[in-house]
């Protein structure tokens, strides 16, 4: 089952389905779940354009997926992968649930990209069957999948976690439970300096073609935080500079600003660009 059927659960649920697994695939409305099936088919039928499907696999991966408003119809599931906004209190909201709901020795995974797992697990009675799967953007091309695990999670959760993603056709890592992780430690504080080089007075495109050009990046980080949206990198920046009370992680006010005042990037039309 995977929980959210936004940018990253359809992504989530695509992979799956691809790999062979029957889906379930919640949202709170029909609204949002037909926004997730239109972007599996927009999704699937690009990459069939590219030659990486064949030219029935958008109507296969569809058969194999589950569209609900209801968790319950997902209870039969032996993984579930939450994929819901970036913020902890939401993220153990949807856990208390499924732990009533799900089988007890279903796996539960969190698809959050820098949040404490041990934190979202402390509202479950199997905190050591609760794992970070952090999946990346567009997840049908992106190859990499940062496996998170707490203090007490269980090497057979990791074990199993590996395979599932390896099934997926991702390559893992394994990261132990701090701030960040992995890749956003790294990554989210070159796209915060990023936005003070633009508070400074650059202009952003000149940001990321020095990026670009200089350090053979295939995308700037300003362009980056405006795929990922800027709430998200924003609440990742938040996670880090609580997380380790450094002031090297301090979000930039600019960041702020813009998603105050709704501009969260590609999702929205405007962050550091314009977009259809």
């Amino acid at each position: 089952m995977v929980v959210g059927a936004g940018l990253m659960g359809a992504g989530i649920a695509q992979v799956s389905a691809k790999a062979g697994y029957q889906v379930t695939l919640v949202d709170r409305t029909d609204a949002d779940l037909q926004r997730g099936k239109a972007q599996i088919e927009k999704s699937a039928a690009t990459l069939v354009k590219k030659g990486s499907y064949l030219p029935d696999d958008p109507e296969l991966l569809l058969s194999r997926i589950h569209f609900t408003t209801q968790l319950k119809e997902g209870k039969d599931a032996d993984l579930v992968i939450e994929a819901v906004p970036e913020r902890l209190s939401i993220k153990q909201e949807v856990f208390r649930e499924l732990d009533e709901i799900v089988k007890a020795d279903a796996i539960l995974a969190s698809n959050t990209s820098s949040l404490s797992i041990a934190a979202i697990s402390s509202v479950t009675r199997r905190p050591d069957q609760v794992i970070g799967m952090h999946f990346f953007s567009p997840v049908p091309n992106m190859k990499l999948l940062e496996l998170v695990r707490s203090i007490i999670t269980s090497e057979q959760t990791v074990q199993i976690a590996q395979a599932v993603g390896e099934k997926m056709g991702k390559e893992t890592i394994v990261a132990p439970d701090y701030p960040g992780f992995i890749v956003n430690r790294v990554l989210v504080p070159m796209m915060n300096e990023a936005a003070f080089l633009v508070m400074e007075g650059n202009d952003p495109e000149e940001v990321d073609r020095g990026l670009m050009l200089g350090a053979n990046h295939p995308i700037g980080p300003l362009r980056l935080a405006d795929y990922c949206g800027l709430d998200t990198t924003l609440y990742t920046l938040e996670s880090l500079y609580e997380g380790f009370n450094d002031p090297k992680y301090r979000p930039c006010p600019l960041f702020k600003r813009m998603v105050e005042a709704g501009m969260l990037g590609k999702k929205s039309g405007r962050g550091f660009y314009q977009y259809e």
